[in-house]
């Protein structure tokens, strides 16, 4: 095949520039596998992702039927992106996305944002008096991810750190359900947890621990104002060696016949305290 005519196909399929403005796609085609790219989806998610500087772009469609539920449309965000618009049938965006996927008629084709060293988020957080960062151990679902994502952002949180390992990969039900924070806050995949948080502790960050069993309310007295808020999965809590890496254990009061708490609320009452305390 000639180098002109693969470079004709990749103008056909890539969906940029002025030609391919409301361009349909076929039926059936699958997100980009293995290819650096995701597809993310939502309104909130999708604008988010346009409004971003960092993030890279590279194909916005949406969808809808005018007769029947109307047609969505692209946010003002998309302007100066250089990222045409392509239009397609419901039918059509659904074939791309998680079945099931609540997409409100727009989805981005866009390439995940780098990780964050964790000393550059060190950095960030010494530079203010008060800082938070929400550490998740082996935090697996994409949703209560995305959840902690939102709340950090809500309450000012400066980033996320989770395991390289087990935690979930940056996805379009993830950015769904942080509904615009995976843009906003910094995520660090730390290859050795408990190094990362050793690491935080030099640089005056204390890391609290919530555990179910704490002996110490987490309302019993002040959070450090550097800290990190470190969260446990869902029954499993914090494992061993994470436990003992941090300062402090609090727990958080709840009624006598509950276990315990989803970890997307309970970071998002820890989060609530530490910001409460200012």
């Amino acid at each position: 095949m000639s180098n002109s005519k693969r470079d004709r196909q990749r103008t056909r399929g890539g969906g940029h520039g002025p030609s391919a403005r409301h361009r349909r796609v076929p039926p059936g085609r699958r997100g980009p596998q293995g290819t650096g790219s995701l597809w993310l989806f939502g309104s909130h998610a999708v604008a988010a992702a346009l409004a971003n500087p960092a993030r890279k772009v590279r194909r916005v469609l949406v969808a809808g039927d005018p007769a029947e539920e109307g047609e969505a449309v692209a946010p003002p965000s998309i302007e100066g992106r250089g990222v045409a618009v392509e239009k397609v049938s419901r039918h059509e965006l659904e074939a791309l996305l998680p079945e099931g996927a609540v997409h409100q008629g727009i989805a981005a084709e866009v390439v995940p944002l780098p990780d964050t060293p964790i000393e550059d988020l060190c950095a960030s957080a010494a530079n203010s008096e008060r800082a938070a960062i929400v550490v998740l151990d082996k935090v697996t679902d994409p949703r209560n991810v995305g959840a902690v994502l939102r709340s950090a952002a809500a309450f000012g949180a400066c980033g996320l750190v989770m395991p390289e390992r087990g935690a979930p990969p940056e996805s379009g039900t993830l950015a769904k359900a942080a509904s615009g924070a995976l843009e906003r806050v910094p995520i660090v995949r730390a290859v050795n947890l408990k190094r990362a948080m050793e690491t935080m502790k030099t640089r005056g960050i204390w890391c609290v621990g919530f555990a179910a069993d704490a002996a110490t309310p987490l309302t019993d007295g002040p959070l450090p104002g550097r800290v990190a808020l470190v969260l446990g999965a869902e029954g499993t809590g914090l494992r061993r060696l994470t436990r003992e890496s941090c300062d402090l254990l609090v727990g958080i009061p709840i009624a006598s016949d509950i276990d315990s708490l989803n970890v997307s609320a309970a970071a998002a009452v820890a989060l609530y305290e530490w910001a409460r305390q200012a």
